[in-house]
């Protein structure tokens, strides 16, 4: 004799139950596939939307979260100054000028006795440094650096300035540097609050490090007209990489012309409420390096992504950073030496540069 129960309607409401909860997972999935699909494939915003969720409900990050925190972040406009004190680079760059110093007295390829640089002529023209550019073009000149400003693209597409060893040598800091819009800028630079839940970091293209020996430099810096949608692990990683080996190249060689930026073109993809910034899909740097009689050049690219690995896999022609910009890089150099310098392979680079 079997035992039956007396509420039958329990089985029923329990089977309800179920189907009810197992319908809203599936309208949570499909909330989230739209989402995705809403932001083009990026999941950086997708995750910026979960963080709001949590901390709506209360949930506190895991400590991986934690970890992960921007140490490059400025404090946003709203808030105040002392919410951040992160700042790792300080200690980063601390042991890269003892590297750089290091490698300078092991390395060093001109001797003592001749460690006066010597000038081409074609290095005391006025704006050597400078790619090519049109009487109309929006050029902005700051204290350490100059750049063109893309109103279409809401960032520059070159920053160009001489990179001395003295500049490096400085005890200025970044803590507490905030991203300010660039006075400067007659169209209107994009604004802090345009990379707020981006999922992009606020990438410098010249670096603060580079300025270390002017505090007021450094701030400079922090113009939105300096700054470039970059991809988290890209900007703390192999971007950050490749500028401290400039900086110990700077030491070494007693100084570099720099010229760095995104490769910008149209259709690319936008951040921003109050202005649309392109995100690159690729970066940039071509270095130059003068003491008469001996020249050289080398140049970067690199995709906006994360990456491992030797910078050297990154080292490609002038012509090809050219080629993919349409800038002209140093067009005051001698047409012939132009011509030699820029389409040298990138071995030919690597042994210029690394093996000294």
């Amino acid at each position: 004799m079997f035992f039956r129960s007396q509420h039958p309607s329990k089985h029923f409401y329990r089977s309800g139950f179920r189907l009810r909860s197992n319908t809203l997972i599936l309208l949570f999935i499909f909330f989230l596939i739209g989402l995705f699909l809403h932001y083009g494939g990026r999941t950086e915003p997708v995750v910026a939307f979960w963080n709001d969720v949590k901390s709506l409900v209360g949930i506190k990050s895991s400590p991986k979260e934690t970890v992960r925190e921007n140490p490059y972040k400025a404090p946003e406009p709203t808030q105040e100054t002392a919410a951040d004190n992160t700042d790792t680079e300080a200690s980063d760059d601390r042991s890269m000028l003892e590297k750089a110093k290091s490698e300078g007295s092991k390395n060093r390829s001109v001797p003592k006795a001749n460690s006066t640089k010597k000038l081409f002529d074609f290095e005391k023209l006025v704006d050597f440094t400078l790619p090519g550019f049109q009487p109309n073009d929006e050029i902005i000149r700051h204290d350490g650096y100059t750049l063109r400003y893309r109103e279409e693209y809401e960032q520059a597409d070159w920053v160009s300035y001489p990179l001395l060893e003295n500049e490096i040598l400085g005890d200025a800091e970044r803590k507490n540097e905030q991203f300010q819009p660039d006075p400067t800028v007659e169209t209107g630079s994009a604004v802090s609050s345009d990379y707020s839940r981006s999922g992009y970091d606020r990438g410098h293209l010249a670096p603060a490090g580079d300025f270390k020996f002017s505090k007021e430099m450094m701030r400079q810096t922090f113009y939105m007209s300096n700054i470039s949608p970059q991809v988290p692990d890209f900007n703390r990683g192999i971007w950050k990489k490749l500028e401290e080996q400039v900086r110990v190249w700077a030491l070494r060689d007693k100084g570099l012309y720099v010229v760095t930026g995104p490769v910008l073109r149209p259709g690319l993809p936008t951040i921003g409420k109050k202005n649309q910034i392109a995100v690159p899909e690729y970066y940039y740097k071509v270095l130059l390096y003068c003491n008469n009689p001996d020249v050289r050049m080398i140049a970067f690219l690199l995709k906006n992504e994360e990456a491992d690995g030797s910078l050297k896999q990154f080292v490609v022609t002038v012509d090809e950073v050219e080629k993919r910009t349409g800038i002209d890089f140093f067009p005051k150099i001698p047409d012939k030496l132009e011509q030699q310098l820029e389409s040298a392979r990138p071995a030919q680079m690597i042994a210029n540069w690394f093996s000294l």
